[in-house]
């Protein structure tokens, strides 16, 4: 039941804000029909099957309070269009559900919806329709995108295949270091190395220029959320595989590797800190000049950190000498 038109604490009520804030997000897209009705329309391409995705982010759980509202908008949208882009998909569009917390000032509502703006001009998506609600709080914000693939071309997760390389794109660790940094307990980078983290953190690459270039090429793949070894973990897992990486292969950021000369302690951080949102994927020694050529398309930086193998070896992590490295936890856990 949607709440009494009525404003409140100087926020416009339910229909204005819509009219007045999100409307204008879907002005590019006839099937959303301006916000005006319970739906949207969406005619799916000849040829292709519809792809969809949904997160949710919570005010002091995925971004912190004090985050700016432009940022915490382009968080949102970017990890779903990151799940999109590791199934090899186009994104499309996406439906909005934003739960705002009775302190939350209307003009964040308004940079909120400025920062959705400028990365949907950005990525080519527009929003389609959603719903917005009250709560005493934390402020919950969730999303769902869509996208398309050619049918039967979804990138699944359960695809690996023994002796398949395992590439991840971009760089890892930055985000969780700057997370570290945000919350005043990594003191050690310059400022523009802290700057750099932090934006790494707050507004993460989804790489939606190479996930379509991997179809066909790549046999598995996910996006890197919970951190590597344990979103390897889950390809491993409903692949019925096994893997092993090497410690001396994860690409670094400058940044990273200037925080990681100054305490080494700090590296389960690059391999199991999370909200990288780089492509993890598994693909034929023999598709390793396809996937060098789509890399060179997209401008992304794609890098061979090891091996898929046999389910019996589980996923382990090796130092140069090739013995594993036991790490405590293996990336983010929800519960």
């Amino acid at each position: 039941m949607a709440p009494a038109d009525e404003a409140e604490g100087g926020r416009p009520s339910e229909f204005a804000l819509i009219e007045e804030v999100f409307a204008p997000l879907a002005s590019g897209a006839d099937g959303a029909l301006a916000l005006k009705d319970d739906a949207a329309l969406y005619r799916v391409e000849a040829g292709c099957e519809t792809v969809l995705t949904v997160d949710a982010i919570v005010a002091g759980i995925h971004f912190l309070p004090d985050d700016p509202a432009e940022s915490v908008a382009r968080k949102l949208l970017r990890v779903n269009l990151s799940d999109l882009a590791a199934k090899g998909a186009v994104p499309k569009g996406y439906l909005l559900v934003t739960a705002w917390a009775d302190d939350t000032a209307f003009d964040w509502i308004k940079r909120f919806a400025g920062g959705l703006a400028d990365d949907q001009r950005r990525y080519g998506v527009s929003l389609w329709g959603g719903d917005t609600v009250k709560t005493p709080g934390p402020l919950t914000l969730s999303l769902t995108a869509i996208g398309e693939v050619p049918i039967g071309g979804m990138i699944p997760r359960s695809g690996a295949r023994p002796g398949d390389d395992l590439y991840v794109t971009g760089t890892l660790g930055d985000a969780a270091l700057g997370l570290e940094v945000l919350k005043g307990r990594l003191s050690g980078p310059g400022s523009e190395d802290a700057a750099y983290l932090v934006r790494r953190y707050r507004e993460p690459e989804p790489r939606c220029s190479l996930g379509p270039r991997l179809r066909g090429l790549a046999h598995a793949a996910l996006d890197v959320s919970d951190g590597l070894l344990a979103d390897l973990g889950h390809i491993c897992e409903t692949s019925g595989v096994g893997a092993r990486i090497e410690k001396g292969r994860l690409p670094l950021s400058v940044a990273a590797q200037r925080v990681l000369q100054g305490d080494e302690t700090l590296f389960p951080l690059i391999a199991g800190g999370g909200d990288d949102y780089e492509i993890l994927f598994a693909a034929s020694p023999e598709k390793r000049a396809g996937i060098e050529a789509a890399a060179g398309e997209a401008s992304v930086s794609v890098t061979r950190i090891g091996r898929v193998t046999g389910p019996e070896e589980g996923v382990t992590l090796a130092d140069g000498a090739g013995r594993a490295i036991p790490l405590k936890q293996l990336g983010y856990r929800h519960f």
